[in-house]
């Protein structure tokens, strides 16, 4: 079998567009935020978007598009770009398509996306199982309930999403560490489980070599392990053998790096039906789940 022609497919990230993360800047108690509590931006990690554009294009040897994205001029140009493409959306919330071909052409379409809360885009930590459930006028088991944690509890905990488990099999490869416009094994996971649209439903895919849990369709997924949550391995450099063959996220990124979770496999037969879980993406940001098996 040939190779699959580079000129056939694009780098792409999804990035959020919302004018309210502009006060992440100015809200002390989102200092967690990182990128976005020291730029003025309305734009969700923008930073980490470009650096993993970067890497994808970096792995194919692209270096036109390397250099489109690279260092500050990068970063200030990918700006631009999503500048143009809502000037005329309002304050948002936006889904920005940023894509990035060989060459370096870059490109965005915008499309609406759901109003999420600040403390749903900057947890300061997952909270345990059960506290999301929980009545908030009751005891918790949280050794402290900030404003945030109540914030997000009231944002999330009423409306969870509902995780099923893929009824097959994904062979994981470079497309699916690195995100490109190929998206037909999430496609049709998507069609497997019924998923037709926005609705609150999100689908795990499974490696089929590993039996272990790669990813959600379209996001990084973090389930209660040891007394802590744990998210698929995923290596700072694509290896077919490493890893758990998931995504290289933004939030997953993110998440790692504030030690709200750790890298862990997850078996796929380890799930349990109705344990709560956690996902992530790079417009949604973070929200909460429980599994149904049935």
């Amino acid at each position: 079998m040939s190779a699959p022609d580079e000129s056939s497919f694009q780098l792409f990230s999804a990035v959020r567009y919302d004018a309210t993360l502009l006060d992440a800047a100015k809200d002390e108690a989102l200092a967690h935020a990182g990128w976005n509590a020291t730029h003025a931006s309305p734009y969700y990690m923008l930073d980490f978007h470009r650096d993993r554009l970067l890497r994808a294009a970096t792995h194919w040897g692209w270096e036109q598009a390397v250099a489109a994205v690279a260092g500050d001029a990068g970063l200030v140009r990918l700006t631009e770009v999503l500048d143009r493409a809502v000037v005329d959306q309002g304050s948002g919330p936006n889904r920005c398509r940023i894509t990035l071909s060989k060459d370096g052409q870059l490109g965005c379409d915008v499309s609406e996306a759901t109003s999420t809360a600040l403390p749903g885009l900057f947890p300061p930590k997952l909270p345990a199982p059960g506290f999301m459930t929980s009545d908030p006028n009751s005891s918790t088991s949280e050794e402290e309930v900030t404003p945030l944690l109540q914030a997000l509890r009231t944002a999330a905990g009423q409306t969870p999403y509902e995780v099923t488990l893929d009824v097959d099999t994904s062979l994981s490869s470079q497309y699916t560490h690195f995100k490109t416009t190929r998206r037909q094994l999430y496609d049709a996971a998507r069609k497997r489980a019924g998923i037709t649209g926005p609705e609150l439903k999100e689908v795990l895919l499974v490696n089929s070599s590993s039996g272990v849990i790669m990813d959600g369709s379209i996001s990084t997924v973090y389930f209660w392990r040891n007394g802590r949550w744990v998210t698929p391995p995923v290596p700072p450099k694509y290896g077919k053998e490493s890893g758990s063959g998931g995504l290289d996220g933004t939030t997953r990124r993110w998440a790692l790096e504030r030690k709200l979770a750790v890298e862990e496999e997850i078996r796929a037969d380890s799930l349990q039906h109705g344990e709560e879980c956690w996902m992530s993406n790079g417009v949604r940001g973070y929200v909460f789940g429980i599994v149904n098996l049935q």
